[in-house]
């Protein structure tokens, strides 16, 4: 999660770019929840959207993220939500709660950075007994009717050299999120009925793929480029090619130029469209949910 406290990430983009949680994941948590509802605490709270979605559910939601922009975004764009106070803190270090004061725990697109040696004691401590944890990661977007452009964006995510983002992404954080939370098991002698749902999205069709979906968008491929842009590997790939600057800038190009230039030979329906990048297309992200209950 270093990138996202870097002065030089952009959080404004992160916050507007990257997908929002649907009303359906909320009620799949609340319907999950057995507890009082009292206290929810958001780890890694980045623009706030999480503790938003619950703050209607609880008399009080705290927000956590070790990043100060990414807080300030959170209280900016949350500013009419009275309930819920902000603290930068990492998700290790719960000092100011008391000990079993939390009815849940929650964490979206962020789990995947903690230390758990050190994390599940700290849930073991702040949370009451039968309180919820429940996180969610999403992995990568699949173009649902363009398996040659999910194709290509694959192999730049992950391929690894010269103009590739696969040595960029942060590990093993993002591993984690490709193996949708599976790598995350809370221990057994504190934590019951662990539930897990998942979706893997296919380029065969809007809905296509297995398990339940959450994550989909109709987005314009100009944001789609964008959006890429807010990837933390794509920031680490800056970082090393600093005179690489989008075309759109003003510059040569950068690599999500060279990815689209690809996809455009592949894709005939985008390259022969001079307003390409207003070109409306289908996109879903593959997603895990993890949901447990402190014994």
């Amino acid at each position: 999660m270093a990138t996202f406290a870097k002065s030089t990430f952009s959080h404004a983009s992160y916050a507007t770019l990257r997908p929002v949680y649907p009303p359906r994941l909320y009620e799949t948590v609340l319907a999950y929840h057995q507890g009082h509802k009292e206290l929810c605490v958001d780890l890694g709270c980045g623009h706030g959207i999480v503790a938003n979605g619950f703050a209607s559910s609880f008399t009080r939601v705290i927000a956590t993220d070790p990043s100060s922009g990414m807080l300030d975004q959170a209280r900016s764009l949350n500013s009419k939500t009275s309930n819920i106070d902000y603290r930068q803190s990492p998700a290790e270090d719960l000092s100011f709660l008391r000990d079993e004061s939390v009815d849940m725990i929650v964490s979206g697109q962020a789990a995947h950075w903690f230390d758990y040696p050190k994390f599940f004691p700290e849930m073991k401590r702040t949370l009451r007994k039968e309180a919820t944890l429940a996180f969610w990661g999403y992995k990568d977007h699949v173009f649902v009717d363009h398996p040659k452009a999910t194709e290509i964006l694959n192999k730049y995510a992950y391929g690894r050299g010269k103009d590739l983002l696969g040595d960029y992404w942060q590990q093993p954080g993002r591993s984690i999120v490709q193996n949708k939370y599976r790598d995350i098991e809370p221990p057994a002698e504190d934590w019951d009925d662990v539930q897990r749902i998942e979706y893997e999205p296919e380029a065969r069709g809007r809905n296509s793929g297995k398990g339940t979906l959450f994550l989909e968008k109709r987005i314009k491929l100009g944001d789609c480029m964008d959006y890429i842009r807010t990837w933390s590997s794509y920031h680490g790939w800056q970082e090393k090619h600093p005179n690489s600057q989008k075309r759109e800038g003003g510059g040569k190009g950068d690599i999500v130029d060279l990815i689209f230039d690809e996809m455009l030979q592949d894709e005939p329906e985008w390259g022969n469209d001079e307003n390409w990048k207003d070109r409306e297309v289908d996109i879903e992200w593959g997603s895990g949910l993890i949901l447990a209950r402190r014994k």
